[in-house]
């Protein structure tokens, strides 16, 4: 029940309801991974069955799929649908620019693509994602398998010349082994701290043999929905300059749709 949710998930959870009433009628719509968009697709989804909403989803990860398809969403690949008119993400820091670093649940290559191939993109958040630089989360940098130790080793020297406070890097591991994302690639986590210039950071990885893609998100996102614990919302237009605050009704018997 509604109630019973702890902060940081009622935070989540207000976002997400907030961010989808950009939704309409017959949109094609890319859904994110994460925490936070999983909220998003079970409110997708009651949307759904409730009220009789019609939308294809593009998903960013095998996982939000087969959550889509659990709550009722139709779910296409992003080559039936062509193009999409709108992403609704998470992000794991956005700056004040709505510029974001993305990637913590391992999807940024697909995230990536999908918020591309659309019209708009929408970010949901806690507060305690905005930061005033980006840096401070781990940066995720997707490489091939094949050489990847020499790849992590090309990745080290070429941030000697950028403007970064941290250089530690990391293979990231699912238990003792290399995590592997959906297309069966391994992730490099780059501990910068500070990204000074995010844009000239992200074009020198992306140049390196073996990269793949890196989690900076630049002038991608449009909207962000900021969920507060106490089920006020915050609505920033980068386009426009708007910014709104509301409160997010949740009534007690609110059903929130297998939460496990």
């Amino acid at each position: 029940m509604a109630a019973d949710l702890n902060p940081i998930d009622k935070a989540k959870y207000v976002a997400a309801k907030r961010a989808v009433d950009f939704v309409e009628d017959g949109m094609r719509l890319g859904l994110g991974t994460g925490s936070t968009a999983a909220w998003m697709v079970r409110c997708l989804g009651e949307m759904v069955r409730e009220d009789g909403l019609q939308v294809t989803g593009v998903a960013t990860s095998t996982r939000t799929a087969e959550l889509a398809r659990e709550v009722g969403i139709t779910v296409k690949t992003l080559d039936e649908v062509k193009w999409l008119d709108l992403t609704i993400d998470g992000a794991d820091e956005f700056d004040p620019n709505l510029n974001l670093i993305k990637g913590g649940g391992g999807a940024l290559l697909q995230e990536k693509i999908v918020a591309t191939a659309s019209d708009q993109m929408i970010v949901i958040a806690e507060p305690a994602k905005e930061v005033t630089g980006l840096g401070a989360f781990p940066l995720p940098v997707e490489v091939i398998p094949f050489g990847w130790q020499t790849t992590k080793a090309l990745i080290e020297e070429v941030l000697v010349n950028l403007d970064v406070l941290g250089r530690s890097t990391s293979l990231r591991l699912s238990g003792e082994e290399p995590y592997r994302t959906d297309e069966g690639n391994f992730i490099i986590d780059l501990h910068l701290k500070r990204i000074a210039n995010p844009q000239q950071a992200s074009l020198v990885l992306n140049q390196i043999p073996g990269v793949v893609e890196n989690g900076l998100f630049l002038d991608i996102c449009d909207i962000i929905v900021i969920g507060n614990g106490d089920g006020t919302v915050e609505v920033r237009n980068i386009n426009d300059g708007t910014v709104e605050r509301e409160k997010i009704e949740i009534l007690e018997g609110d059903n929130l749709f297998n939460l496990s």
